[in-house]
């Protein structure tokens, strides 16, 4: 059978369903579930749409590296939050309680949890997407992970920004349209560019048309140091002032392709592996129609 591996940058998605849906929507016990509940309708649709046989929802075990903070300080600052001394993310705290219910659930579904000490969810999602058999689908809302779209090995990343229900299937093709770039390249063109989401402060006067035209013209960031003299002087003197960042920034955008992954079983389930977990689960959680179409896609993948 030919596999179809579908990766989900989770807390990408949870993040979403959490602002997304409405608090109202309460366990049994009065606690919101909405972030529970839509990631599960995001799943659901995923599942039915794109019909994966391989499943894993990759997990940040550290959101913010310390060896990425080491090569760049301000990778990330501006989401630190640290009211008990401290750092952490500055997560809702009605979205951390949901956290755990969430691996429940995933976990009573039989659906597959990845992540790695040290280790972000994007450094996951590349390391199985390089590791894939077969075709791979990444969903995410994070722009970094276009870096991993290569047509030849068949990755593409089914990008959220725009909601759910309004994704956009980002290949090649979309890259070349939208930056003029290959997904080779989206690392260079991100440092270049920088990203503020990501406290990546970028090289001062190159903006997204002159990255993207550099880029075009010596094929990547070490062409474009090497052929410096050939450059604007403004562009010169950018370059020579970002000289130290250059390098740092390349290697904490690069989502790391080889790092170690517990052995993992990422076989779609056709049904939940454990019912009696999840039915506890669905009526505590007052988990409603969520839990029907998950069920349901279960079921339809299977056939």
């Amino acid at each position: 059978m030919n596999r179809r591996l579908l990766l989900l940058d989770t807390a990408s998605l949870y993040f979403r369903a959490y602002f997304g849906l409405p608090d109202s929507l309460r366990s049994e016990s009065g606690h919101p579930v909405n972030a529970v509940r839509g990631l599960l309708d995001f799943l659901s649709r995923f599942l039915v749409e794109y019909s994966p046989t391989d499943v894993a929802c990759c997990w940040d075990d550290d959101w913010r590296p310390a060896w990425r903070v080491d090569l760049l300080p301000s990778y990330k600052a501006h989401r630190v939050a640290a009211p008990g001394g401290g750092e952490a993310e500055d997560v809702p705290a009605a979205l951390n309680a949901q956290v755990p219910w969430i691996r429940d659930v995933l976990d009573a579904l039989g659906i597959a949890v990845v992540g790695a000490p040290g280790f972000e969810a994007d450094d996951v999602i590349a390391t199985l997407a390089t590791r894939a058999p077969g075709p791979v689908d990444v969903v995410t809302g994070d722009r970094d992970l276009f870096q991993l779209v290569d047509d030849d090995a068949g990755v593409r990343v089914l990008y959220v920004a725009r909601g759910v229900a309004r994704h956009e299937r980002v290949d090649d093709a979309w890259l070349a349209a939208k930056y003029a770039i290959s997904g080779a390249q989206y690392v260079d063109f991100a440092v270049l560019r920088g990203d503020p989401s990501d406290g990546l402060p970028g090289v001062r006067g190159i903006g997204e048309k002159t990255a993207a035209t550099l880029l075009a013209r010596y094929g990547d960031l070490d062409g474009i140091v090497a052929h410096a003299s050939a450059l604007s002087p403004g562009v010169q003197r950018s370059l020579a002032a970002a000289v130290g960042y250059l390098g740092p920034a390349r290697e904490v955008v690069t989502a790391a392709r080889d790092i170690a992954l517990p052995e993992t079983d990422l076989a779609l389930p056709g049904s939940p592996r454990d019912p009696e977990a999840f039915a506890r689960l669905r009526a505590e959680l007052n988990l409603g129609g969520a839990a029907e179409r998950i069920l349901k896609a279960l079921a339809l993948a299977a056939r």
